[in-house]
């Protein structure tokens, strides 16, 4: 059994991933900003502007770090401090964790922190990044590589490090697949820019269970991209959702400086989308159980 400290444990996946860890017998603490949050699991509040943590005696006997917290990157418009916001909220509390656990004997085995694809960019090509590909040097780009340096100091601790590299996490509720759904179920949905965008996806269960594999698997370090091991096109995902939804489909193409006008440099989430390759995580044994976008929206349609 470990003792597992989870941030952003009350999000869409910290919340799934909690309740599967839990499951198989782990004891699960949540870093949380709410003073007074009620929770099935142990709360541990911080406040990192203030450089305040409360219960630290509950820290010294934890063995595993989840580091999921960031705010959401389509959330708000991309503005200077919304930027600023979002490498915030996932570099300044890495660095608040190591500042944290540095400062006693400790038990920490692992870290494992959530990143993004968008490491490798705003791109629609056909070449197929790999974990060892060089960071792009757009925002999302920049932003995930600080995101993942600022994990790396635990190793001065001799800390196991993972990062999890994300792509778009589909769900039955909730999250981006609510989104993409919502025109198409008014009978609306076409495809966005010229529809050709690829569309690395992940189901929620999937990405869980890969959480809890990279934990159990101590052999394994370092980054491993989390997507399913299909390519598909954003206008093929979406045709698919229509047929599930029983749905037309048959609306013009968003033109791409519609997007650009409404969403600025946000519009790169929905009209760019590479190729991802999942052979990493894949060939260190790791099953899927959602392996193509047909078999997970059955699952969650």
């Amino acid at each position: 059994m470990e003792k597992i400290v989870i941030t952003g444990g009350t999000g869409l996946i910290g919340n799934r991933l909690a309740k599967l860890l839990s499951e198989k017998g782990h004891e699960i603490y949540i870093l949380t900003r709410n003073k007074n949050a009620v929770s099935e699991y142990q709360t541990i509040y911080w406040n990192i502007e203030k450089n305040e943590i409360e219960n630290e005696e509950m820290l010294r006997e934890i063995t595993v770090i989840i580091h999921l917290a960031g705010c959401g990157i389509a959330d708000k418009k991309w503005t200077h401090k919304r930027k600023a916001e979002i490498i915030d909220s996932r570099v300044k509390t890495a660095n608040f964790l190591y500042d944290t656990f540095k400062k006693f004997p400790n038990k920490v085995k692992t870290i494992i922190s959530a990143s993004g694809i968008g490491y490798y960019g705003s791109i629609t090509s056909d070449h197929i990044f790999m974990e060892n590909d060089l960071p792009a040097k757009d925002f999302l780009g920049t932003c995930c590589t600080l995101w993942e340096k600022a994990i790396h100091p635990f190793e001065k601790l001799g800390i196991r490090t993972v990062c999890v590299r994300t792509g778009v996490v589909l769900s039955e509720s909730g999250g981006a697949l609510e989104k993409i759904m919502k025109p198409i179920k008014m009978g609306v949905g076409s495809a966005l820019g010229n529809g050709k965008q690829y569309f690395p996806w992940i189901h929620i269960d999937d990405l869980c269970k890969m959480y809890v594999f990279l934990l159990e698997n101590t052999n394994l370090h370092g980054s491993f991209n989390a997507v399913a091991p299909e390519f598909i096109t954003s206008n093929d995902f979406n045709k698919e959702i229509a047929e599930k939804l029983n749905k037309p489909y048959f609306f013009p193409n968003v033109p791409s400086f519609v997007l650009r006008l409404a969403l600025g440099e946000m519009s790169d989430l929905v009209l760019k989308g590479s190729k991802i390759s999942a052979d990493k995580i894949l060939a260190s044994g790791f099953k899927f159980d959602f392996k193509t976008s047909e078999k997970a929206l059955n699952n969650l349609l």
